[in-house]
């Protein structure tokens, strides 16, 4: 995520203060604890929902190009790079989640992955330099983030042809506007998050 996270459940909220770490699941960075910035309200998609969106996409990572909106931890984005996707793209609004990304990124040695600090939303609504095969749209909770991000990917070429789309949200969200383009693959509910993958068709 690139904005902070308040989330009105105060029990998500306890649960995720003071993490302080994310863990790579998977690939050539298995097991490695990389630190978090202190930032309220920041909101890491937790190991359990992230091993099951990478099990969705076991076969489409490798070699792909990756753009991760609302980036926050890294925690979509760094996973991809572990599992050998060609490049990524993080846009970060805070500036010390920023900074801790692209810190971890040097930590890590990686040279195929840019760090944006800036807003999400401003990026997106300029026209994209390249497109990308796999898109993470994780933006704070209740926020309406969603339609605006959806419309600019869509409107602005960052969505390769059959690319996919990995949205979570709020388990409320029960009914999301999308492009009559992009159908969904698969969907599933983990406490108070719902995760949804969209093939763009």
């Amino acid at each position: 995520m690139a904005r902070v996270r308040r989330s009105s459940n105060k029990n998500d909220s306890a649960s995720r203060k003071g993490n302080g770490q994310i863990r790579i699941i998977a690939g050539q960075w298995r097991g490695r604890r990389l630190p978090v910035a202190c930032v309220e309200g920041l909101r890491p998609t937790t190991d359990r929902v992230r091993e099951t969106l990478f099990n969705w996409l076991m076969n489409d990572i490798d070699g792909a190009r990756i753009l991760d909106c609302f980036s926050g931890s890294g925690a979509l984005g760094l996973e991809a790079l572990s599992r050998y996707a060609s490049h990524a793209t993080l846009l970060e609004l805070n500036k010390d989640a920023a900074r801790q990304l692209q810190k971890n990124l040097a930590d890590l040695n990686v040279d195929h992955a840019e760090v944006i600090h800036g807003d999400s939303l401003s990026y997106l609504a300029k026209s994209a330099s390249q497109s990308f095969d796999v898109v993470f749209l994780d933006p704070p909770f209740r926020q309406d983030l969603y339609d605006r991000s959806i419309a600019a990917l869509e409107a602005n070429g960052y969505l390769a042809e059959q690319c996919w789309i990995y949205v979570e949200s709020e388990a409320e969200l029960a009914q999301l506007e999308v492009p009559s383009t992009w159908l969904l693959h698969r969907e599933k509910k983990s406490g108070q998050v719902l995760s949804r993958l969209y093939r763009r068709g």
